[in-house]
């Protein structure tokens, strides 16, 4: 005996409007086509669902018992398809972004808000770490989208440049430095700097090598810890720390935070999002497709999933 979703509609609609013609009218068919298929499923169950009077339709005893059933597997059915549906639209799920700056301010904060503001079925992960630990995780299928500064040579699948962060500098509130604007390099060339060994720290130390030709180990202080750690070193007078400007929507006790310039203005480091094209989750495609709205003026050629 198979009985068919269909089949439990028709009965859940005909008990709620008493009438066959009503519910034929409210299923899009024939009043007879629905009164044959009502007594073709009682005669598979073996029993009476309906009783038929001249004052209309209504359920048995035994088919209120069924109806109740029904209803329930309908639900349930229609629950798991729309979830399902849902899923392969890429609008629920779960999504694994690897990061590697500081979301408290700044384009990264406002992307991630904007996707979940779109999308706040799609559970989100953040892992953090050093560039070449998320293209590693990248290329492993342990997070799905990377945003690293400055690009990576070691990846050649998808990539797409997104925008760009200021460079700061988080000096104690009562360095010399800090009743300044900003800060030029050669004002930091006698600091002490703190160096995260996560996060942009490789980064960071190529800008030191790059701008003031900094490579003294005995000034190079590396730590294993996070930014709020690291900040706390700042502030007792350990040295100084480069942040993107996506560190600086925190307050902090006893830091300023000072934009870093050289002869041309503010120092910026180049963010992409990177991506395997191969990544079969569901929930990508909207994201990167979020990030080519988000950011219409990207140079470059978008690359496709």
């Amino acid at each position: 005996m198979t009985v068919e979703l269909r089949d439990l509609r028709w009965a859940i609609v005909a008990s709620q409007h008493r009438s066959l013609r009503q519910a034929a009218e409210a299923l899009n068919i024939r009043q007879s086509t629905l009164s044959r298929g009502l007594r073709d499923l009682e005669h598979r169950l073996g029993a009476t669902l309906f009783e038929r009077t001249n004052g209309g339709t209504r359920a048995t005893t035994e088919g209120q018992e069924f109806l109740d059933d029904a209803r329930h597997i309908v639900e349930q059915t229609e629950t798991i398809t729309a979830r399902f549906k849902s899923r392969s639209r890429g609008e629920s799920g779960r999504l694994t972004i690897g990061v590697h700056a500081s979301i408290s301010a700044g384009n990264l904060r406002a992307t991630l808000l904007d996707h979940r503001h779109r999308f706040p079925d799609v559970e989100m992960h953040l892992v953090d770490g050093s560039s070449d630990h998320l293209i590693s995780d990248l290329a492993n299928s342990a997070i799905d989208v990377a945003f690293v500064a400055e690009g990576n040579p070691r990846w050649n699948d998808r990539s797409l440049s997104v925008w760009s962060e200021r460079v700061v500098v988080a000096l104690p509130e009562n360095h010399p430095l800090s009743g300044r604007d900003a800060v030029h390099w050669n004002e930091l060339k006698h600091e002490v700097f703190l160096l995260p060994q996560r996060g942009p720290g490789p980064e960071f130390l190529k800008l030191l090598i790059s701008k003031i030709g900094y490579a003294d180990p005995h000034r190079l202080h590396r730590h294993d810890v996070g930014l709020d750690r690291l900040l706390t070193l700042v502030s007792a007078g350990w040295g100084v720390l480069l942040a993107m400007e996506g560190a600086t929507g925190a307050t902090y006790l006893g830091i300023i935070f000072r934009e870093v310039h050289d002869a041309e203005g503010p120092t910026r480091l180049n963010f992409r999002a990177h991506w395997r094209q191969a990544n079969g989750n569901p929930s990508l495609r909207p994201f990167l497709d979020m990030l080519r709205e988000r950011y219409p003026d990207i140079t470059g050629a978008l690359a496709t999933t």
